[in-house]
């Protein structure tokens, strides 16, 4: 350590998005590039080629510890766990979907029927959920 900066730290196991709702997807990459998705990506507007119940994913990010990822090869398909975003859950950006308020009916609609006007892969089949907290 340098500049007199003091770590502590703890003997337990630290968890990671206690007490949030939780999915596990199932999801293939149907092209022709790896995608790598970034922890707080929201999962239902991830890369288009990507197939899975993106309706199950709505409101999601991956459950996994802040700044890594995961990464999808062509051809591959692979089981992941999702968890509910926090906050104010208002999203603005990434792939466009969405940009506004995740608990908002019409917001949700919208984003929905942009998934199929704009070619995102999806399965809508039904998902392993958990409810674990109210956040979702």
């Amino acid at each position: 350590m340098s500049g007199g900066a003091h770590y502590l730290y703890g003997d337990d196991p630290v968890e990671i998005n206690s007490g949030r709702a939780k999915v596990s997807l199932t999801v293939a990459n149907t092209g022709d590039r790896a995608v790598q998705i970034g922890s707080h990506y929201h999962f239902f507007e991830a890369n288009r080629a990507l197939r899975f119940d993106r309706e199950a994913a709505y409101g999601m990010h991956l459950d996994i510890p802040s700044g890594t990822a995961v990464r999808f090869e062509p051809g591959d398909t692979r089981e992941v766990e999702l968890c509910a975003f926090g906050g104010t859950r208002r999203l603005v950006g990434f792939a466009g979907l969405v940009n506004g308020g995740l608990n908002a009916d019409d917001t949700r609609r919208a984003a929905l029927r942009r998934v199929t006007h704009r070619g995102f892969a999806t399965t809508g089949g039904s998902a392993d959920t958990e409810n674990e907290g109210a956040d979702h």
